[in-house]
């Protein structure tokens, strides 16, 4: 079909009305053919390629399954109270208020204000990272020739910004972010081992436990030692569900994740939301 004039282009661009590509969202996501959820509740339903991104406003008591489809996956995360996103995630205080660097089912990710933005309810892979952020611009171009986001080796920090910009946020705005799919661990001397990824099919569910912009960016992780630069498909479906109530096992788990829920609980009455 000739693309060579505007008719042609646009009979062109029609064609392929209905046609799915393998890595890109499925709309309305309703259209998936697997969903893990009742029928209609399904509202985010993708694929995102390796060395891609994407990005999504999800409501409170959503639930967000990232899955590593073919086990080089690495899905880096970072979340924003929707409608104040200088209340953002902060990695230093969801490992220090909860005593504990590695993630998995029962962790809470926390804001600066001492809130629940997430909570970890379910994960089959056990390779995270909440110490090592992303790969940046620098970075990559010293190890594979180029990070920018056009690159077929771009940096996690570059296409953050790109998802940053689509929700009204600046590069000042991105602070560092968790990994999930792709984990280390602290040596007694401090060192780090890269522990890679459990293979493929491994998941993780997160709890929205507040209005979130959930930024996600699928690129190899900095502590990879492989010398080319290898990522694969991540699928990413949310789900409408509720958010964690009082007395729930996960509210209840520890002194301080029930200060954090309080916190969150006490604060969404104020304004009226829960």
């Amino acid at each position: 079909m000739a693309t060579a004039t505007t008719y042609g282009a646009r009979d062109h661009a029609r064609a392929q009305e209905g046609a799915r590509a393998e890595t890109m969202p499925v709309v309305p996501a309703a259209d998936w053919p697997s969903p893990p959820c009742e029928a209609g509740h399904l509202v985010w339903a993708e694929t995102v390629a390796g060395g891609n991104y994407t990005h999504l406003v999800l409501a409170r008591g959503t639930e967000l399954r990232l899955t590593d489809l073919r086990g080089d996956a690495c899905a880096h995360l970072l979340l924003y109270v929707a409608d104040r996103p200088w209340e953002r995630l902060n990695v230093a205080d969801t490992v220090k208020v909860q005593w504990n660097a590695y993630l998995g089912e029962g962790r809470l990710l926390l804001s600066d204000q001492g809130r629940v933005l997430a909570s970890v309810i379910a994960d089959t892979s056990h390779r995270h990272d909440a110490l090592c952020g992303t790969s940046t611009l620098a970075r990559n171009t010293g190890r594979y020739g180029d990070g920018t986001p056009q690159s077929d080796s771009p940096a996690g920090r570059e296409l953050f910004k790109l998802a940053a910009a689509k929700n009204g946020l600046e590069p000042r705005d991105l602070p560092p972010s968790l990994s999930f799919f792709q984990g280390v661990e602290i040596r007694d001397d401090g060192a780090l081992d890269f522990t890679g990824s459990t293979g493929p099919g491994g998941s993780v569910t997160l709890r929205a436990e507040q209005d979130l912009t959930v930024l996600i960016a699928n690129v190899p992780h900095p502590a990879d030692p492989r010398e080319e630069y290898v990522s694969t498909p991540l699928e990413v479906l949310a789900w409408r569900a509720a958010p964690t109530a009082p007395g729930a096992p996960l509210w209840e788990a520890t002194p301080e994740g029930r200060r954090a829920f309080l916190n969150t609980a006490e604060f969404l009455a104020a304004r009226g939301l829960a």
